[in-house]
């Protein structure tokens, strides 16, 4: 597979970088700064955020365990294509099953797994929408974390601890993988 170089002098191979964590550990967040960073350099790069993936790609689909797999093999797929041609994806997704993830992983040269950890009880305490609380009190049935299992990675390439590192810090990891990776660098 060919790099892409563009005229910043930001040379990259097209790749996937895959969030996941649960709801509100960060994985849109995290991602929207390395797309900005990304962006800002003249990188190809596409975000396949979840919410709107399920609005979009997956609109229809429950929250059954053959639905989700259904959402995340169709994120993967897509994913795929635009890695295959010299494009970042970067899926922030839940995809709460180690298989599936790890069939997606199969699919695409260049995987780079992101687990999103943040402990329950702080993700609790920082729910913004309001989904734990309705969660807990049996309001969101099938809610990952909570009613629904969610099977963190194994060996993801990169672990960032959202609780205890800001956003910025998290991205920087990310991008410090890549380069020892090889897998993007800005040459002068």
């Amino acid at each position: 597979m060919s790099a892409n170089l563009n005229h910043n002098g930001l040379n990259h191979k097209g790749l996937t970088l895959w969030f996941t964590g649960l709801s509100g550990s960060g994985k849109s967040t995290v991602s929207g700064i390395l797309e900005a960073r990304l962006r800002a350099l003249g990188a190809k790069v596409e975000v396949l955020d979840g919410d709107v993936v399920r609005t979009h790609l997956s609109k229809g689909l429950g929250f059954s365990k053959e639905d989700r797999d259904t959402n995340i093999r169709r994120i993967g797929f897509v994913c795929h294509l635009l890695s295959r041609n010299g494009v970042i994806a970067i899926a922030a997704a839940i995809s709460p099953y180690r298989e599936t993830r790890d069939w997606v992983r199969s699919q695409v040269e260049h995987f780079i797994e992101i687990y999103a950890h943040c402990p329950l009880e702080k993700l609790i305490e920082r729910d913004v929408k309001g989904l734990y609380k309705k969660a807990l009190a049996g309001e969101i049935k099938e809610f990952t974390g909570v009613s629904d299992p969610y099977e963190a990675p194994h060996n993801p390439e990169v672990t960032i601890n959202t609780h205890l590192e800001s956003p910025e810090e998290s991205a920087n990891k990310i991008w410090a993988k890549l380069e020892e990776m090889k897998l993007l660098a800005i040459s002068s």
